[in-house]
Parts: structure tokens; C-alpha cells; sequence
């Protein structure tokens, strides 16, 4: 059975991060692969990631690591700068 979460972007940190209202605990149980997607706006990205990831640089990860909420991140650069996208934004995670 599919799920679908729905969010907004909330707040763009001093790097440019996106930070949604969709807690992490809301995500346990769900996949971490590619089985998993996120759409912020009108961009998308697969899986879930720990802070400590290491995915290569201009890679847009979604990161859900412990009291943090969902974060999508642009590796080495602004997701909000490089995407265009700004608090308010919408959030969808599926899986």
C-alpha cells in the first residue's frame, strides 16, 4: 500500500538547506531507497539520507536523522539558491 506525506518548507538555513515541517519520526518504517520519493516544489530526489551521508557534491538529498525534521540539501551548495525554492514551498514524500 502506498503512503504519501505532505509538508511545506518552513525555514531556508544560513547554507541554503530547506527545512520542512515533516518530523523524522513520521518517516520511521518507511524505505530508505530509491523506493522512496521526494518533491519539493517542482524538484524530486529518491531515498532518504543520514546527516552523515556521502553523497557526491550537487547531489539533492533529502536527510531525516533523529528530532530533526526532514531536510532536503543540495551537497556543497544552496538548495534554496540553486532550486529556487523558499518557505512555503510544498513537500511530498511517497513511498
Amino acid at each position: 500500500m502506498s503512503q504519501t506525506l505532505t509538508g511545506k518548507v518552513v525555514e531556508v538555513d544560513s547554507t541554503g538547506n530547506l527545512i520542512t515541517d515533516i518530523p523524522s519520526e513520521r518517516l520511521r518504517g518507511a524505505p530508505t531507497d530509491a523506493s522512496l520519493r521526494v518533491v519539493v516544489d517542482e524538484h524530486e530526489t529518491y531515498g532518504i539520507y543520514p546527516a552523515n551521508h556521502a553523497q557526491p557534491s550537487m547531489t539533492l538529498v533529502a536527510i531525516a536523522d533523529g528530532a530533526a525534521p526532514l531536510t532536503i540539501v543540495l551537497v556543497d551548495d544552496s538548495a534554496s539558491a540553486m532550486l529556487g525554492v523558499r518557505v512555503g514551498a510544498m513537500v511530498e514524500v511517497h513511498w
